[in-house]
């Protein structure tokens, strides 16, 4: 017993230890549609959105996502919650990497298949990025992408810039690409405004694709949206800082 009580104590201490060198922080976000890569998965509606993060002083991160999701009346799921972990440092001032993993879920669906008729399948992604200042450009990949046992390659470059007065500029690019697109390959791109109001980040983005009405990706349906459309989102970050 007193072996037992000796690595349960020492069990506490190390875990004692770990959250002493970590931070954890909660995010909520309301936003105008779910724009995931150029697709609207919230049918072009408001989606409620939520985090959970978890980072360690030596880089290592893990979480979870939430939102709501719609992809019409004809699928089962109304909820996404991804779950992720990675690692993320400097190799010098200002020159950052970030390499990690994120699952799909889809709890409220059976998952047995993605059919535009039925459930969402899970689905894995892998992704590895390269920071500079104020751009990122990052790479991703999935061998199941939405549970079609097909390839898909994520080619994206982000650049976030600050303004005086707390506002900044946003600038997003993205290269959709694999045996999942059927050749039918497309690029989406974001370019906004944000802007910190207190303890709220307000954002203001126009979002759109390079599709055409013949590619089988393009949508001006409300129900996986594709054509440009103006995206708003609020959100705060807990617990607060009074700095």
């Amino acid at each position: 017993m007193k072996l037992t009580y000796r690595v349960a104590a020492a069990a506490l201490l190390s875990l004692g230890a770990l959250a002493a060198h970590a931070e954890i922080t909660g995010t909520v976000t309301a936003v105008s549609d779910y724009n995931f890569r150029g697709v609207s998965l919230s049918a072009n509606d408001p989606a409620l959105q939520g985090s959970l993060d978890y980072a360690h002083e030596s880089g290592f991160y893990a979480g979870a996502w939430a939102s709501t999701i719609d992809y019409g009346d004809d699928v089962d799921g109304n909820i996404e919650v991804d779950l992720y972990l990675g690692f993320a440092g400097e190799f010098s001032e200002g020159f950052g990497y970030d390499v990690g993993l994120v699952w799909y879920t889809y709890p409220d669906s059976s998952g047995d298949s993605f059919d535009q008729t039925s459930e969402i399948k899970n689905y894995p992604e892998i992704f590895a990025g390269l920071s500079f200042k104020w751009l990122e450009v990052k790479q991703w990949y999935t061998n199941d992408y939405g549970g079609s046992d097909l390839d898909a390659f994520y080619t994206e470059a982000n650049a976030t810039y600050e303004l005086p007065a707390n506002f900044g500029l946003t600038a997003h690019v993205g290269y959709n690409y694999g045996d999942a697109f059927d050749d039918s390959e497309f690029i989406d791109y974001t370019v906004g405004v944000t802007y910190t109001l207190g303890h709220f980040d307000l954002g203001l983005v126009y979002a759109d694709t390079d599709l055409s009405e013949s590619d089988w990706a393009y949508s001006d349906d409300d129900v996986f949206k594709t054509t440009g459309r103006a995206i708003f989102s609020v959100s705060t970050t807990f617990p607060w800082s009074n700095e």
